[in-house]
């Protein structure tokens, strides 16, 4: 059998980027599976400063992520998938955080009851379903489509591997790299957009990458409320919302913590403020849309002491499962004590008494210290005379501090 002549291999190119849009992909592009050499200089750095924080995943990938064929080594081609998850019809911003209430002596009881509860931010990639469940059969199909044309090897990964995907991305054309570290793509997709590769060894010619440029812009860098990112194109995780609310597994610093507002899982801040995301197209996949449950503005007070059945039953199938219930309840916490409404009370002091969950009991010490009413100063005091776990100890006086300033 001849080997497959350059024109071949263009139109086998061309017929699996028609099959990518057919699984449900908007985008898709090729490229070499050369190492990435400068995206490989950055990630040492970058590892070697210490941004990866609890990550340690990305220190122990770092030697080969930049070098695809150390993942795959017959690839010879990477075909590379985004996949939209924007509309501008439901902004991922959400509306704007409510001020502070008035102080809890104007507040009746009734007047308590009938008000609102106050509700917190997801970041918009996990208002619907988990990502990797609606991308990963579509990578499968795809796959399929590549061994059925000759290939031996085609291996995919839905942001689960250890290959760089945005250095996939930017170098198979999807996309080009902004200073907040995403991939922003050419046309009307922004930013918004879930990467996914399959590694192959069929000689695919490559497609140009990707250039583009913020210019001077540098409003992503401005708008991060913690300074995370602390360069063009680097972001130090530790001081990052998406991570602390996420991947963190102790105890948000507590000088973050009024920074992280009402976000209790994930941030959207840096892709809201980027006008490459200012005229984006409408919603394209149903399966991203908010879903009961989850949505974009969940009410916190139910979500402080939800159980693990609870928590189980409501976000099965979601992202949010990332966090698990113990982060997630630590990360509503920090967002009522910012938000600082009395109507939350009641719950903090029950997440308070908590006794499986140091970590709980800790942030929401913080958060009764920040609402400061005499009702929650009594309930640390009371609460500081049997606990015995030092850092919640520990925690407990700096809200009575607090309460007292």
């Amino acid at each position: 059998m001849e080997p497959p002549t350059l024109t071949d291999l263009r139109q086998l190119a061309a017929a699996v980027k028609a099959e990518a849009r057919a699984s449900g992909f908007d985008l898709c592009g090729i490229a070499a599976s050369d190492p990435f050499e400068r995206e490989g200089r950055a990630l040492a750095e970058w590892v070697g400063r210490g941004y990866h924080g609890e990550m340690a995943y990305m220190a122990r990938n770092a030697p080969r992520s930049p070098r695809p064929r150390a993942v795959v080594p017959e690839a010879r081609a990477l075909v590379v998938v985004g996949m939209y998850y924007g509309s501008p019809d439901e902004p991922a911003g959400g509306d704007e955080p409510r001020a502070d209430p008035a102080p809890a002596h104007a507040e009746t009881d009734a007047s308590r009851d009938a008000a609102p509860g106050p509700r917190g931010r997801i970041s918009s990639y996990a208002w619907g379903d988990d990502y990797h469940a609606v991308m990963e059969p579509r990578l499968r199909r795809l796959a399929g489509f590549l061994l059925e044309r000759g290939a031996r090897v085609a291996r995919y990964y839905a942001d689960t591997g250890p290959v760089i995907d945005r250095a996939a991305a930017r170098r198979a054309g999807i996309g080009w790299y902004g200073k907040n570290a995403t991939i922003i793509t050419r046309g009307r997709h922004g930013s918004w957009v879930f990467l996914g590769e399959v590694l192959t060894d069929l000689p695919l010619p490559p497609d140009p990458p990707a250039e583009g440029s913020c210019g001077r812009c540098r409003i992503c860098l401005d708008a991060c409320p913690t300074g995370a990112i602390v360069a063009p194109y680097t972001i130090d995780a530790r001081r990052c919302i998406s991570y602390l609310t996420i991947e963190h597994r102790g105890p948000i610093p507590r000088e973050l913590r009024p920074q992280i507002g009402d976000h209790i899982f994930g941030c959207d801040i840096c892709q809201v403020v980027c006008p490459h995301n200012a005229k984006t197209l409408a919603r394209t996949h149903p399966e991203f849309a908010p879903r009961p449950g989850v949505g974009a503005r969940p009410e916190l007070i139910p979500l402080l002491n939800i159980s693990e059945d609870e928590f189980r039953r409501r976000f099965r199938g979601s992202a949010v499962t990332r966090a698990k219930r113990r982060g997630l309840r630590r990360n509503v916490a920090v967002a009522l004590g910012n938000l600082r409404d009395p109507a939350a009370i009641p719950a903090l002091l029950l997440a308070l008494a908590d006794e499986a969950e140091p970590l709980v009991r800790g942030h929401a010490a913080w958060a009764l210290g920040r609402i400061g009413t005499r009702e929650a100063r009594e309930g640390l005091e009371a609460r500081l005379g049997s606990e015995r776990d030092p850092y919640v100890r520990e925690e407990i006086a700096v809200a009575l501090a607090g309460c007292a300033a």
